[in-house]
Formats: structure tokens, sequence, C-alpha cells
């Protein structure tokens, strides 16, 4: 008896498939009205609205949510490959305040991705393109497989 056959698919497929994975159980990531706008191997772009329910005493958008955004940007991208992958570390640097009635992108990508402990750069700006803050993410790849059987065409 054989085991059947890896499926293979291009890389943009295997990531697209991971991220529709991720994003079918993130109910965080959904209840904080994040749109998960496009994904690459390696890349992902979120965006989210600055709710009235989202600003601080200052008015502005908490920083905990901002950070939010950027680490499920930070998640999706590297998620994208198909090894499961979680935050080894992480830091923001706040640049602008966010305000109520924006809209928050989030687009980062790899910068090293050599072994299994990778690094990812993720910017958040806002509609008008203001950089609101830089997160550098760490990640660690397990052994497992997003989803099993799934394998990138080489």
């Amino acid at each position: 008896m054989t085991d059947s056959p890896l499926r293979t698919l291009p890389a943009q497929e295997v990531a697209e498939a991971c991220a529709r994975a991720l994003w079918d159980d993130d109910l965080a990531s959904r209840a904080l009205g994040m749109v998960l706008e496009e994904i690459r191997p390696d890349y992902a772009r979120l965006s989210m609205p600055v709710r009235a329910d989202m600003v601080n005493g200052h008015r502005n958008c908490h920083g905990g949510l901002i950070f939010a955004l950027a680490d499920s940007t930070f998640a999706f991208a590297c998620n994208s490959t198909n090894q499961i992958t979680v935050a080894a570390a992480a830091s923001i640097d706040f640049l602008s305040p966010a305000k109520l009635g924006d809209r928050l992108i989030a687009y980062g990508e790899a910068q090293s991705t050599a072994g299994r402990t990778r690094v990812y750069d993720i910017r958040v700006a806002n509609q008008a393109g203001q950089l609101i803050a830089l997160f550098r993410g760490r990640s660690h790849q397990l052994k497992e497989r997003l989803i099993p059987g799934l394998e990138v065409a080489r």
C-alpha cells in the first residue's frame, strides 16, 4: 500500500488556500472589522476601519488595536506557504495617531526566509498613505502543514 500523492499547486494558489483556511477560523480579526485585501507567498495586506469603540481617551485609535491589525497581517503573510507558523516575537513603533473614521491598511512581507525562523516587516498607514506604525515580527515555522497534503509546486 502506498500513500496517496501530495497535491501540488503554484505558490500563489497555495497562499490563497492558506489564507482562506486561516480566515475561516480567525474570529478576532473578523470581529475587529478587518478585511483580507491581498495575499501572496510571504506577503499580506489587510485593512481595518477605526470605529468609535476603538478610540482611547485621547480620541486616537488604541495602540493595541493597531498592533492587532499588524499582527494579523504578519500571521497571514507568514502562514502563506502552508507551514504552520507562529509568532516568536514582535515589536511596533507608533509614528502618527490614527483617528476615528480612518481606514488603516497594513501590508508587509518577509525580510528573511532562511531556515525556520523568519523576519517580517509590516507597515500600517491610513487611507491617505500617512504612515501610522512600523511592526517587525519574528516567526517560527513548525513542521506541520496548515493544509495537510498540499505542497507548493517547485
